[in-house]
């Protein structure tokens, strides 16, 4: 998935023209990091990152989730009530606490000021990000 993620990313720069520099002035984050994803050394950005790269190529976030492979397509397994599908390796206890993160609905506020929907939603798909690469990486390393 990673060069495939680095291959999409470099052919949506160069159907808006620009530059892997000007992409990277615009997301705000270094030129050679963008060489570094487009050639797959650098491997899957972190959400954070993917969010930037979004908003710079006007593109939606969600779709770049889902080329990175944070998110997969509706019509794949299962998918939680975020939209987001869960990962094949998530055993049932990753999904009970997955649903549960999701599930506490308190209000959420910025210095004091409720969210809108949108706002929520965008906190919410980069939990989901986090919180599968997370579980992903703590996998990794009881294996270890």
């Amino acid at each position: 998935m990673e060069e495939s993620f680095g291959s999409y990313l470099k052919q949506l720069r160069e159907k808006r023209g620009l530059s892997m520099n000007q992409l990277a002035q615009a997301a705000e984050i270094s030129g050679s990091q963008i060489s570094r994803i487009e050639s797959g050394l650098r491997g899957i950005p972190k959400p954070q990152t993917i969010r930037k790269i979004a908003d710079a190529l006007d593109i939606s976030y969600e779709e770049l989730m889902r080329q990175a492979g944070y998110l997969q397509d509706e019509h794949s397994q299962g998918t939680s009530s975020a939209g987001s599908s869960i990962p094949d390796w998530a055993t049932s206890r990753d999904k009970r606490d997955f649903k549960q993160m999701l599930e506490d609905d308190g209000e959420l506020m910025f210095d004091g000021i409720p969210l809108d929907q949108e706002d929520k939603q965008r906190i919410k798909d980069v939990l989901t990000g986090l919180f599968w690469e997370a579980k992903q990486m703590n996998k990794r390393s009881k294996k270890s």
